[in-house]
């Protein structure tokens, strides 16, 4: 990795830990945090206060500090894109037609056909591509994790990822979330239907997560989520690693987040212990 990337995603990355640390320090300030709460409450559960005011403490603040890192990441990965050279965006806008839906919804629940199920297919793509073309529709709007675009020899390259953190999506949530992919891939290919025939856009769907749960330096190859796969074909899934490679557009860009981070993460590893202390 350039050393002037390496730089500027190490500001970044030591920025969104530092801003997150402090804040988890103010929320849990035993004389006026916002979050202070979450920890008395805590003692209102017998099944963890009979273990112990440290056992108390950490349950409340573990999993508030879950949900902290969560948007943390988002946030960092989106600048860091933005930084190495994506265009970035979080919303797709524009026609969605009533067959293009129906498509959708046929693939959907072929997936999921306990008895017959279709095998999940990058090639499905081609079929809601077809309709995206042919029909028009009403307008749609859709939250997107991330859109990012980048220029390669005179074609514009279109990415759509969805993020969890984690990756685990029970059978309804995953099948939510194709549907979402689904309908913003067809408004793109709607919005870009002169482009695509002419052969300067591309557009590729994702199902990203953070880390690896299966396997902490390893891709989709040692990832276990058969919801997730039910819906994503391989080809889809950027798991951990191969997320952060392609957000920072570089080879060896987990390597560098991971390096980074656990040098920066001491700030809030320092902040919990704050926090534990002054509840002595």
């Amino acid at each position: 990795m350039e050393k002037i990337k390496k730089e500027t995603i190490s500001k970044i990355i030591k920025k969104y830990i530092k801003k997150t640390a402090n804040s988890f320090k103010s929320d849990y300030n035993k004389l006026n945090g916002k979050k202070f709460h979450n920890i008395k409450d805590k003692h209102n559960n017998i099944f963890i206060s009979s273990l112990g005011d440290e056992v108390v403490v950490y349950s409340a603040l573990m999993r508030s500090l879950d949900s902290s890192l969560g948007n943390t990441i988002e946030k960092m990965a989106l600048e860091i894109a933005s930084a190495v050279g994506y265009k970035v965006s979080q919303g797709v806008s524009g026609d969605l037609s009533k067959d293009t839906i129906q498509n959708i919804a046929i693939l959907l629940e072929q997936y999921k056909n306990k008895t017959n199920p279709k095998k999940v297919s990058i090639e499905d793509y081609e079929i809601i591509k077809k309709f995206a073309l042919e029909t028009e529709g009403e307008q749609k709007f859709h939250n997107s994790d991330y859109l990012l675009e980048k220029e390669k020899n005179g074609i514009t390259e279109l990415f759509l990822l969805e993020l969890k953190i984690g990756g685990d999506l029970d059978n309804k949530k995953a099948r939510s979330e194709k549907e979402a992919i689904f309908e913003q891939y067809a408004i793109l290919v709607n919005q870009n239907r002169e482009k695509i025939a002419n052969e300067t856009v591309t557009i590729k769907t994702y199902f990203a997560t953070a880390y690896n749960k299966n396997s902490i330096d390893a891709g989709k190859e040692k990832w276990i989520q058969g919801s997730v796969k039910t819906f994503f074909a391989d080809e889809e899934l950027l798991i951990g690693k191969d997320f952060w490679n392609f957000i920072c557009d570089d080879k060896d860009g987990w390597s560098f987040i991971k390096e980074e981070y656990n040098i920066h993460s001491k700030m809030l590893k320092n902040s919990i212990e704050f926090i534990v202390d002054s509840l002595k």
